[in-house]
C-alpha cells in the first residue's frame, strides 16, 4: 500500500539541521582522505607511503560501497518508537567518533586499513539514513531547495575541515579528536530532531536470503532507476578524473612552482579548492530553487554537465594559471548545480516507498565507485603521449555522456 503524498513543507530549521549533519559527515570523510590519512601514513610507512595509502583507501572504498546499501536497507526495516532512520543516525555518529579515536593511534598499514574501514562502516550507517530521511519527510516540490542547502554543506565541508586541521589544531591525534568532536555536534542534533513517527513492529520475519536478494535493483524492471544510476556515475567519474591529478597537473603541466618561486603546488591545490567551493555556492542554491520552481530536474543536470565539460576542455588546453582559475570557477558552478538537483531527481525514481534507504544506498555506489575507478582510468592517460590534454578531453566526453543520458529518464521532467 502506498503512503499519502507529502504536502507539508519542512521548516527552515529542519533543513539547517540536515545540512549541518551532512556537513559534519562530509567534513570528516574528505579531511581524512585529503589531509589526515596521508600525514598519518607518512608517520607509519614513509618509504612506501603512496602504495600503502592506496591499500588503505582501496579497502575502505570496498567497505563503503557495501555498507551504504546494507545500512540503508536495515534502516528501511527498523521498527520501534524512535523511528526508522533516527537510531542509525545516532549510532553511526557515536560509533564513528569512536572509530576516529581508534584510528588515531594505529601504527601499521593493516591496522590503519582496519581503522579506516570502521570509519567507513560507521559513517555510512549515519549517512545512508540521513539521505533516506529526505524522501520520508520532504515533499517533491521542495526537495530541490532543501537538497541545495545540503549540497552547499557538502561542498563547504572539505574546505572547513582542512582549515580546522591546518589552523585550529596541531598534530595528528588532535586532528582526529577534533573531527570526532565535530561529528558529534553536527550529526546528533539532527538525529534528535528528525521528527520521525514511531514505526509499528513488522509482521514479516527477517530472512537473511530474502534481505540479501533485495539489495539488487533490476534496471530492466526499473529503467529510470538504472539511467539515474548511470548518469550519476558518469558525472561523478568526470569530476573525480578532473580533480584527482590536480597536484601533479599544476606541478608538471602548468609549472606552478616555476611561476611562483618558493610556493609548492600543494598551495595551488588549496587555492583552487577554495575557489571551486565558493564558486559553487550560488549556482547550487539557484539550481535547487529553479528546479523546484520549474518542476524540471533533467535540464539543470544537462547544464551542469556542459559546465563541467567546459572546465575540463579549458584544463586540457590551459597555458597559464589564470586559465586554470577560470576552469575552477566553471567546474565549481557545474558541480554545485549537479549536487543540488541530482539528489532531488534520485528521490523521484526510487522503485518502492518501503525500500528507500536501500535504493538510495545503491545509488550512492555511483558516487563512491568513481573515486576508486578514476585513478585507474586517468593514470595511463596522463602517462601516455596524449598526456593531460587527452585525459581532460576524455573527462569532458564523460561529462557530456552523463548530461545526455539523463534524458533517458522518463518519469521526471
Amino acid at each position: 500500500m502506498s503512503t499519502p503524498a507529502l504536502t507539508a513543507k519542512v521548516p527552515a530549521a529542519w533543513t539547517a539541521l540536515l545540512s549541518t549533519a551532512q556537513l559534519g559527515l562530509v567534513m570528516g570523510w574528505f579531511t581524512l582522505i585529503q589531509i589526515v590519512l596521508p600525514e598519518h601514513m607518512v608517520a607509519v610507512d614513509p618509504e612506501h607511503k603512496e602504495a600503502s595509502l592506496a591499500i588503505v583507501f582501496a579497502v575502505g572504498a570496498a567497505v563503503s560501497m557495501v555498507s551504504n546499501v546494507v545500512f540503508g536497507a536495515l534502516s528501511d526495516r527498523t521498527t520501534g518508537r524512535f523511528g526508522r532512520r533516527r537510531p542509525w543516525i545516532a549510532i553511526g555518529a557515536v560509533s564513528g567518533a569512536g572509530a576516529l579515536v581508534l584510528l588515531s593511534v594505529q601504527q601499521s598499514v593493516w591496522t590503519m586499513a582496519l581503522g579506516w574501514s570502521l570509519v567507513q562502516l560507521t559513517f555510512n550507517a549515519a549517512f545512508a539514513s540521513t539521505v533516506a530521511v529526505v524522501p520520508d519527510r520532504v515533499p517533491e516540490w521542495q526537495r530541490g531547495r532543501v537538497l541545495a542547502w545540503a549540497g552547499v554543506a557538502q561542498a563547504v565541508g572539505p574546505l572547513l575541515g582542512g582549515l580546522v586541521v591546518a589552523l585550529v589544531v596541531t598534530g595528528l591525534v588532535p586532528s582526529y579528536l577534533a573531527l570526532a568532536g565535530l561529528l558529534l555536534v553536527t550529526v546528533l542534533p539532527f538525529a534528535a530532531r528528525t521528527g520521525e513517527e514511531p514505526v509499528p513492529p513488522s509482521r514479516e520475519p527477517f530472512v537473511l536470503r530474502t534481505f540479501l536478494a533485495g539489495l539488487w535493483v533490476n534496471p530492466r524492471k526499473y529503467p529510470d532507476f538504472g539511467w539515474a544510476w548511470l548518469t550519476r556515475f558518469l558525472l561523478n567519474l568526470s569530476t573525480s578524473m578532473g580533480t584527482g591529478y590536480l597536484l601533479y597537473y599544476l606541478r608538471d603541466a602548468v609549472g606552478y612552482e616555476r611561476l611562483f618561486p618558493g610556493h609548492g603546488a600543494d598551495e595551488g591545490v588549496l587555492i583552487l579548492m577554495a575557489i571551486y567551493t565558493v564558486a559553487g555556492i550560488a549556482p547550487t542554491l539557484l539550481a535547487g530553487w529553479l528546479s523546484d520552481r520549474l518542476g524540471r530536474r533533467r535540464a539543470v543536470i544537462s547544464v551542469a554537465a556542459v559546465l563541467s565539460s567546459t572546465a575540463a576542455i579549458l584544463l586540457a588546453f590551459a597555458s597559464g594559471w589564470s586559465m586554470v582559475i577560470v576552469a575552477a570557477v566553471i567546474l565549481g558552478a557545474g558541480t554545485g548545480a549537479f549536487l543540488a538537483v541530482d539528489q532531488a531527481l534520485l528521490t523521484q525514481v526510487l522503485p518502492t516507498e518501503t525500500d528507500r534507504g536501500k535504493d538510495l544506498g545503491v545509488l550512492n555506489i555511483a558516487s563512491a565507485g568513481p573515486q576508486v575507478l578514476a585513478p585507474v582510468l586517468a593514470a595511463p592517460l596522463v602517462t601516455s603521449t596524449g598526456g593531460y590534454p587527452l585525459m581532460y578531453g576524455i573527462t569532458a566526453a564523460v561529462a557530456i555522456a552523463g548530461g545526455l543520458l539523463v534524458w533517458k529518464i522518463r518519469s521526471v521532467p
